[in-house]
């Protein structure tokens, strides 16, 4: 997979296709929220957020994917329904960062509700 559809990946939510490309220090940090260190902890908080998904309907929208060197960024938007209720809107953009082995090394998720 190319850095994009990495990212691509992650941003939509199909975290598993992503494991073999994350890197054995990598960081993710929701800003403002929480910070995960570790290929372990990244992996068992994207496999605890895709269980969540499969209890609610998801639309992930991506707006802009801008792409340079070793860095992806995408924003766009997450739409989260249960029973045809709105249970959340949010806005955001992910910073992902590439080191020179091609693996993602950080992960940087700027959410507004």
């Amino acid at each position: 997979m190319t850095h994009k559809e990495i990212a691509q990946a992650f941003s939509n939510g199909k975290f598993e296709v992503t494991f073999p490309y994350l890197a054995d220090n990598i960081e993710w940090i929701v800003a403002g929220r929480e910070h995960f260190k570790g290929r372990e902890k990244v992996i068992d908080n994207c496999t605890k957020t895709a269980e969540y998904f499969k209890t609610v309907t998801t639309d992930f929208k991506i707006n802009n994917i801008i792409e340079e060197n070793q860095i992806v960024v995408i924003n766009g938007t997450a739409e989260f329904l249960k029973d045809e209720k709105r249970l959340a809107f949010i806005s955001a953009c992910d910073v992902y960062e590439f080191n020179s082995s091609n693996k993602l090394e950080k992960i940087t998720s700027y959410c507004i509700e």
